[in-house]
């Protein structure tokens, strides 16, 4: 499995750059994000449903800033997929729980993602669909139904 640099590359694809440049504003909590998407793209977040637009997904980064104090991409650990017009982003998150908890994709059970971009012709997100256990910090323990010895 072929690791990237963040930084967008010469050889990067107009798309690979785009989520490489998604991930970076992403985590800078930069509002101008939001310029890489379509103003009706559809998002899927676990949890949450299926969305559309960016008031929609400003209601998802409300509910999920009540739940979680900080959180951000391990930018090292990245894997990218891409073919015609989507790009998936598998990797390891790592941050801190409202209560407290901390939590490290790869150490704890949560903080692993895959992340389905679609892009339009003109370069803009499309669609975005998100997987992961939002159970970040552990707290759903008693519903781990094996491998509570297990590595993350």
């Amino acid at each position: 499995m072929k690791r990237f640099d963040m930084a967008p590359q010469n050889g990067d694809s107009r798309n690979l750059a785009t989520v490489k440049e998604y991930f970076v504003r992403l985590d800078a909590g930069q509002a101008d994000m939001l310029d890489l998407f379509a103003d009706d793209f559809q998002f899927y977040f676990p949890k949450f449903g299926v969305g559309k637009g960016k008031a929609e997904l400003a209601e998802l980064a409300g509910g999920l800033g009540a739940t979680v104090n900080s959180v951000s991409h391990d930018h090292n650990a990245m894997n990218f997929f891409e073919g015609p017009n989507f790009v998936v982003a598998e990797g390891l998150t790592r941050g801190v729980h409202s209560d407290g908890t901390a939590w490290q994709g790869g150490e704890t059970p949560g903080g692993r993602f895959c992340n389905v971009f679609e892009f339009g012709n003109d370069g803009l997100i499309q669609r975005l669909h998100i997987y992961l256990d939002p159970d970040y910090a552990g707290h759903d323990a008693d519903r781990f139904l094996w491998g509570k010895n297990r590595s993350w």
